[in-house]
């Protein structure tokens, strides 16, 4: 952290990706914005989003503007979600099986020409880590981006893995003086 003031960070996992049932890590897609009311109630639960950072994917971009129409985006490409290699594009039917996996070991699948979870840790944290100057900061990005961050806050790659991440939902981690970090909600999304 660049100071001694505490900064919340709110992650918030961008509205349903038209992906056709194909897995779109890296490859960008448009949201679908359509339920105002979910959009209206997740704008409530955030409050003031002070600084606005998202991921430079479309389904992102999109989102923040939904919830947002007139506040400056900041673009962070660290924000990204997962590569998955030669799997992106693919149904989600036809990505191989990798049978039976501890979340550590899962955390350190790469996909062929793709990148491993753990990967996508060690991108994600230091730029969330640079984020944290104190304030409130509130970032639009992926599911694996908003489980990275957890990872960062629990100290461990592999246990972010258990978390769910629905679209449009958010989850709060705040990032407190000498490097500590303190999740307060995972997840929460309008009913």
């Amino acid at each position: 952290m660049a100071d001694e003031a505490a900064t919340e960070l709110i992650l918030i996992r961008h509205a349903p990706a038209l992906t056709e049932g194909r897995l779109c890590g890296r490859t960008d897609v448009a949201a679908d914005c359509s339920d105002l009311a979910a959009l209206a109630a997740l704008r409530l639960g955030v409050g003031d989003p002070g600084r606005i950072v998202v991921s430079p994917a479309l389904r992102c971009r999109q989102t923040a503007a939904a919830l947002w129409p007139v506040a400056g985006v900041e673009e962070n490409p660290a924000l990204w979600e997962q590569d998955f290699g030669a799997w992106e594009g693919r149904p989600t039917g036809e990505i191989p099986d990798l049978g039976p996996m501890t979340n550590g070991a899962l955390a350190e699948h790469r996909p062929p020409g793709g990148e491993s979870f753990a990967d996508l840790c060690a991108r994600v944290g230091p730029a969330l880590t640079g984020l944290a100057t104190g304030g409130r900061v509130t970032i639009v990005a992926h599911a694996g981006t908003v489980r990275a961050a957890l990872a960062l806050a629990l100290g461990s790659v592999a246990p972010a893995l258990g978390f769910t991440v629905a679209p449009l939902s958010m989850t709060r981690i705040t990032a407190l003086p000498r490097g500590a970090w303190s999740i307060g909600t995972v997840n929460w999304g309008p009913a």
